[in-house]
């Protein structure tokens, strides 16, 4: 069967070029000079190839402010939607002076004053200055970010994918669980789910594991005993979208008074979590969650942004210490996490894709298999 590559869907990539060009505006970017894929798809579109580990930065796509045009780094128009046109594509060269030269040639690159990138390296950081002579070149990161963090309703639509992909895989790894099983071969049950949902690419590395009854973070040894209690996380990677799932359950058929217990605290903690997951509200106030409901925090944050891959906020114990604190927003999605422990039973993990609306939390698939 042959499949074609095609860009995202149009009202999908101009709603969000939308956003990026009026944060250009706001943060006084005559230029983005960008290098990280999940930038360059939100502004043009087009799929980017996928690979696992960092990539060195090149200048791969260019975005003018005043115009809107854009300017693609492609071998060719696969995937590449029509409104950039061949004449707006550029080769890869292994030697960064062509590639500079490319960038002298753009129609307002001498004038700029200023130009924002999304990395850089020492290499760039010399040879950007010649292509645009008359501008100081600064930090388009925070730019990007401000125009990822608040989602258009295509990308939430969008996210819908990603969000079935996992739940299968989520529904498939429960169905599977019981006494002898081994962690991998769930991991793996999970995996072939959302192979066959037609996402082979999870987000998350940690699929499925038995919790400790003797330590709060730890996970047990060996094969799934009788009664452990067994977390499950699955994140799909579709359409360039990230969305994640997660939860607990007990191996065997029966769960004991103190397995119940501890369920009924994890339902607690979520709702307050959940409660505060209101527009204008600080994101430490998930935290508080946490401390209001007597649980310990987990050393792993207890939400983060989801979208091309992962966008702000980051909340957790570290960063809101080390003074990060965010706001939340109506239109922003969060992977919201619960964790809670008991010696003795284990853990329960929670993790749900929330959209926060206008109204408050919404959860994207209420799952209860």
């Amino acid at each position: 069967m042959a499949t074609e590559v095609l860009p995202d869907e149009r009202a999908l990539r101009l709603a969000r070029r939308e956003r990026a060009l009026a944060q250009m505006d706001a943060h006084d970017l005559d230029i983005l000079v960008l290098g990280r894929q999940a930038n360059i798809r939100y502004v043009t579109g087009t799929p980017q190839l996928w690979i696992a580990g960092t990539r060195p930065f090149g200048p791969m796509c260019v975005m003018m402010r005043t115009s809107g045009e854009i300017y693609l780094n492609s071998t060719d128009d696969e995937g590449v939607p029509e409104e950039i046109g061949r004449d707006h594509l550029y080769g890869l060269a292994w030697n960064p002076m062509t590639l500079i030269d490319v960038l002298k040639k753009i129609d307002g690159a001498e004038t700029a004053r200023r130009v924002g990138t999304d990395a850089i390296t020492p290499t760039f950081a010399a040879l950007l200055p010649e292509a645009f002579p008359n501008a100081a070149v600064v930090d388009g990161e925070p730019t990007m970010r401000a125009a990822r963090r608040i989602k258009t309703a295509e990308e939430v639509a969008a996210m819908g994918t990603a969000l079935r992909v996992a739940e299968q895989g989520l529904a498939a790894g429960l169905a599977a669980l019981r006494p002898g099983r081994s962690e991998r071969s769930l991991a793996a049950t999970v995996l072939e789910a959302m192979a066959a949902g037609g996402v082979s690419t999870p987000a998350t590395q940690d699929t499925a594991w038995a919790t400790s009854r003797e330590h709060p973070w730890r996970r047990a040894d060996g094969p799934v005993r009788e009664g452990d209690l067994v977390a499950f996380a699955a994140g799909a990677l579709a359409d360039g979208y990230v969305a994640e799932l997660g939860r607990t359950r007990p191996a065997g058929d029966a769960m004991d008074s103190c397995a119940r217990e501890l369920f009924g605290r994890s339902d607690a903690l979520y709702d307050r979590m959940l409660a505060a997951c209101r527009p204008g509200a600080r994101a430490d106030g998930l935290l508080a969650a946490y401390e209001d409901a007597g649980e310990p925090l987990p050393p792993m944050p207890v939400a983060h942004g989801l979208g091309l891959g992962f966008d702000p906020p980051v909340v957790s114990e570290e960063l809101c210490a080390a003074g990060e604190h965010d706001r939340l927003d109506a239109g922003m999605v969060l992977a919201l996490t619960g964790y809670v422990w008991q010696q003795g039973v284990g853990a329960v993990f929670r993790r749900d894709t929330v959209h926060i609306t206008d109204g408050g939390a919404e959860v994207l698939i209420d799952f209860s298999a």
